[in-house]
């Protein structure tokens, strides 16, 4: 069942977003070659708890970290490690989500880590173009098709792909809520979208095949093919006035 949200509750989730795009904003910033992957989660935990709020992901069916923090050919959920420390060269995927007041935000970025070559930033930026391609389809009376056919046009036109076996969902009091929100579709075609509606959009892209499969650590999830994956993800909501950013830091 789809739980829309009031202006109220939608200004308690931008409460939430601020700390866990603020989380984000704390592990970015210490983002460099050597540093491990249990050091960026570490962070990420300390300023949530420092906030008052919980870490989203830490417990969540069972999940270790803090955070989910994926490397190069990691789509998503990689598991936060001491041994995982970050090179020159890689790309760092970072989703994070804070619990505050009955509300979670959830978000991600990708990010380069020293020096990356052009192809590998020109899959981020498209990744992040895609997002920004859906988000301009979340209004009153599209359809969730609009905005996965919107993010897949955006993606293949610049020669990659887009994940199908995982999607972007409806957030709000619990991580996942209704509808799935796809990274690929038809317009015109699912769930009919309404002012109220909160949905964590985040397309995952694929330098190469769009096919992925799960480590046997039974989270960490890899591209088939070894190319690269970018993520990029915010919660929104749709307003009277279109859609609106939660996970962000407004002044």
């Amino acid at each position: 069942m789809i739980q829309l949200k009031n202006r109220l509750q939608i200004a308690e989730m931008k409460k939430a977003g601020r700390i866990t795009a603020e989380a984000m904003d704390a592990a970015i910033e210490k983002i460099r070659e050597g540093i491990s992957t249990y050091e960026l989660d570490k962070i990420i935990r300390h300023h949530i708890e420092r906030c008052g709020a919980r870490p989203t992901f830490l417990g969540y069916g069972g999940f270790p970290g803090s955070a989910c923090i994926s490397i190069n050919d990691e789509v998503i959920h990689g598991i936060p490690s001491r041994k995982r420390v970050l090179h020159d060269g890689d790309i760092v995927k970072i989703d994070v989500g804070a619990f505050y007041h009955g509300f979670t935000g959830d978000m991600a970025r990708t990010v380069p880590v020293g020096h990356a070559d052009a192809e590998t930033l020109r899959l981020i930026e498209v990744t992040k173009q895609s997002f920004g391609c859906g988000v301009a389809n979340f209004r009153q009376d599209m359809r969730i098709g609009d905005i996965g056919s919107a993010i897949q046009q955006c993606v293949e036109s610049a020669g990659f792909s887009v994940v199908r076996r995982y999607e972007g969902h409806g957030v709000g009091h619990e991580l996942h809520e209704d509808p799935g929100v796809p990274n690929y579709g038809t317009p015109g075609r699912g769930v009919r979208l309404q002012t109220g509606m909160t949905l964590a959009i985040e397309p995952m892209v694929n330098a190469g095949s769009p096919d992925v499969y799960e480590m046997p650590d039974g989270w960490t999830v890899r591209t088939k093919d070894g190319s690269l994956s970018a993520h990029y993800e915010n919660s929104v909501a749709l307003t009277e006035e279109g859609p609106v950013i939660l996970t962000a830091v407004y002044d």
